[in-house]
């Protein structure tokens, strides 16, 4: 192997940007490898290790010169070597500061890498917004904070292409379920929205460093460009199915008491009796639609 140079000289914050001023860094995923870093559970992090699943995402994504990427959580730099490579502009936002040095070494020689110190649930990805270039947002995401970041990222499918996780396959199967079946919620209603859901394929535990207890898979989330569903007040619909679900063993009688009577819910051909996880997605939109005429 050729030797390898990473050399980085000052920086200076700028926002939640870590900006390099002078001195040069060259490297790769070595660079950032031969740095000693122990996984924090309190960020929720397991790195990814395994070269045929990082080259089967990557395939996934397709990154191309002209892609805005934004990664979340780009770790030791797994997933980022090879973006990086592929010539898109590409943002990552990292909140551990320790893996800061790490991925600046490996990556800031490109000009068109820019390192986010920050919280992702807290982040303003509208700030990265470009017109006529949405977003293409992908990562590795730590499984305490994907649900959250998952419905903050759905508020902001207008700048949004397309996204790629790395998730719980628990969580997968809530995002791409179908009615009728027990992990049907509010995730999956809303996710499926907003976008086409496509769960790609399954990880082992075995392809993360510290490996997870529990088993992961990709998924794409792809905003509509033209929504099969009909226009709706989608705050209301928010509200709505997570009413409808606040007490899943409940009927709609009882947990939409208060927002809509029984009356108006067969009036709409929906039985009053029903649990949530029977309804569709066109029927939470109808209840809505009426709720705020």
């Amino acid at each position: 192997m050729g030797s390898e140079r990473s050399i980085c000289a000052a920086f200076y914050q700028k926002g939640d940007t870590l900006v390099m001023v002078k001195g040069s860094c060259r490297g790769t995923m070595s660079a950032m490898s031969k740095t000693q870093h122990r996984a924090r559970k309190r960020f929720g992090q397991n790195f990814l290790q395994d070269t045929g699943v990082i080259n089967n995402i990557v395939r996934a994504i397709n990154p191309l010169p002209e892609d805005h990427l934004v990664e979340i959580g780009p770790g030791q730099g797994a997933l980022t070597e090879l973006l990086s490579a592929s010539g898109c502009q590409l943002d990552v936002i990292e909140l551990d500061r320790d893996l800061v040095p790490g991925l600046l070494a490996a990556f800031s020689v490109n000009p068109r890498f820019k390192l986010h110190s920050a919280d992702a649930l807290k982040f303003d990805f509208n700030a990265l917004a470009q017109a006529g270039r949405p977003l293409r947002v992908v990562g590795n995401l730590p499984y305490n904070i994907s649900t959250p970041l998952i419905f903050k990222l759905l508020e902001n499918t207008a700048i949004i292409r397309d996204m790629h996780f790395m998730l719980q396959l628990e969580v997968v199967d809530r995002l791409a379920a179908t009615p009728g079946n027990k992990d049907w919620g509010r995730l999956g209603i809303m996710a499926q929205y907003h976008c086409a859901v496509d769960k790609l394929f399954e990880v082992p535990p075995e392809a993360f460093d510290p490996q997870p207890r529990v088993q992961s898979a990709i998924v794409r989330l792809a905003p509509w460009t033209e929504s099969p569903w009909p226009a709706c007040d989608t705050q209301l619909l928010r509200q709505v199915v997570q009413t409808s679900f606040g007490q899943r063993r409940k009927t709609l009688r009882n947990n939409l008491k208060g927002l809509i009577d029984t009356t108006r819910l067969e009036a709409l051909g929906i039985d009053p009796g029903a649990r949530a996880e029977t309804l569709t997605l066109p029927q939470f939109i109808e209840i809505t639609t009426a709720i705020h005429e």
